[in-house]
């Protein structure tokens, strides 16, 4: 490797990573807290599991609105105003969850946060892609989303320890809500300081670095509109597209369904405190972080892509069965929780290399936030199915077997894509 081409990548990992990492642990963190929030806070308010199950997956209806627009505006205008904007208004709607009272409340703020946080995750990838070339992008994407299990695993104990506050007349999960909604406002405020929006724009590279990155970038662009000469709407209808699209709402119905249901089934079969059934969360969270690393730096170095996603995702549908079916061995039942937490996470960063191996420039910013909206309505399903069938038939056996069934699903799209090395660049006009 070039000494400028090494120092370059250096830098840029020195710099953006390691912050845009850090924000995505606060965005989880705010996302996912009301899972643990509902070991009291449903019995506090009179909630039922069917109550907290839509109330927690309608924050997805509002994050759908807005997905495509705001990763368009990442592309098109400025990636660190629009982090920015969203990290403020979801951090204020976040505290303002300590303080509901009725469904009608919990319903409208999830959904609000939904809308508030819109075009976060699916803009970081994109602005991603203005840093670090393809060959790097999945180390880049599994390093970056290894926020998401590390979230969990510090949200996991750390919400314990709240819910068994009681500060100025408020009770634990109000001020769940309150303490992890702040540093998002504080954080919000720094990225209008920190972030840059291009390499051009950064006076932290050297100029020779800022000239390799740059060159690299507008190659892969130039290569790409080449084999790819097709617009937006017509990006929409790319076979590819579609059927990301499709395997990613499977499998994200089956990661909220994890996400937001771990603490309480976590406490119904340990029969734990709050802050043992934190501390025992953070176990499948942990290996399915060490899974997301393997699994980003393997698929980079291989160049494979399809298997690296389906794979995982079929792990995470027999971990959901096989916790389902071993529900009144606790050690059995973690253990397997710890399964599907594998596959949940680790088919994540070569999930997320696909879109971007064929699309660029504003078409690619359009198609992953189809793909991360549609996909993440995954998310209100998931959830609210589970609470749903344990509601009417007073077991999670239902739900869980769904989804088992759903993540499997994923599975089997995803190995009906073509080789993302061959056919997609032979026929890049091929729809549905």
């Amino acid at each position: 490797m070039q000494p400028v081409a090494a120092r370059a990548r250096r830098r840029i990992m020195r710099r953006i990573l390691p912050y845009i990492f850090f924000l995505y642990i606060i965005a989880f963190l705010d996302r996912v807290n009301v899972g643990y929030a509902a070991l009291e806070m449903t019995k506090d308010l009179g909630f039922n599991s069917e109550v907290y199950g839509f109330g927690a997956g309608i924050f997805f209806l509002g994050y759908f609105l807005l997905e495509i627009p705001g990763c368009i505006i990442v592309e098109k205008w400025s990636a660190r105003l629009w982090i920015a904007r969203i990290m403020i208004s979801w951090g204020l709607l976040a505290t303002f969850m300590g303080f509901m009272h009725t469904p009608r409340q919990f319903y409208v703020l999830r959904f609000l946060l939904g809308a508030a946080e819109a075009g976060f995750f699916p803009g970081i990838i994109v602005y991603l892609s203005h840093w670090f070339h393809y060959e790097d992008r999945a180390k880049t994407l599994a390093l970056f989303m290894s926020a998401i299990p590390i979230s969990n695993m510090i949200g996991s104990p750390v919400s314990g320890l709240i819910l068994g506050v009681h500060w100025f007349g408020l009770v634990g999960w109000r001020w769940l809500f309150i303490v992890e909604g702040v540093p998002a406002i504080i954080f919000g405020v720094v990225t209008l300081f920190y972030l840059t929006d291009r390499p051009g724009q950064a006076k932290w590279l050297r100029p020779d670095e800022c000239e390799w990155i740059c060159e690299e970038l507008e190659k892969e662009k130039l290569t790409k509109l080449k084999t790819h000469s097709f617009g937006l709407l017509q990006a929409f209808r790319h076979r590819e597209v579609v059927l990301l699209t499709l395997a990613y709402f499977l499998a994200v119905s089956g990661g909220y369904g994890l996400f937001f249901w771990l603490p309480t089934l976590v406490k119904r079969v340990s029969g734990s405190s709050n802050f043992k059934v934190g501390l025992i969360s953070t176990i499948p969270y942990l290996a399915g972080l060490l899974a997301m690393l393997f699994a980003g730096w393997s698929s980079d170095r291989s160049g494979e892509r399809r298997w690296h996603t389906a794979v995982p995702m079929i792990a995470a549908a027999a971990g959901f069965l096989f916790s389902a079916l071993f529900a009144q061995h606790a050690a059995m039942a973690v253990a397997m929780f710890c399964v599907a937490s594998i596959g949940i996470h680790s088919y994540l960063p070569s999930f997320w290399s696909l879109p971007t191996k064929f699309l660029t420039g504003s078409v690619a910013a359009g198609c992953i936030g189809l793909i991360n909206s549609v996909g993440n309505l995954g998310g209100f399903l998931g959830p609210y199915v589970v609470g749903y069938v344990s509601t009417k038939t007073g077991s999670f056996f239902g739900g869980i077997l769904y989804l088992s069934l759903s993540t499997l699903g994923g599975a089997a799209v995803i190995l009906t894509l073509r080789n993302p090395n061959r056919s997609w660049q032979l026929h890049p006009g091929t729809h549905l």
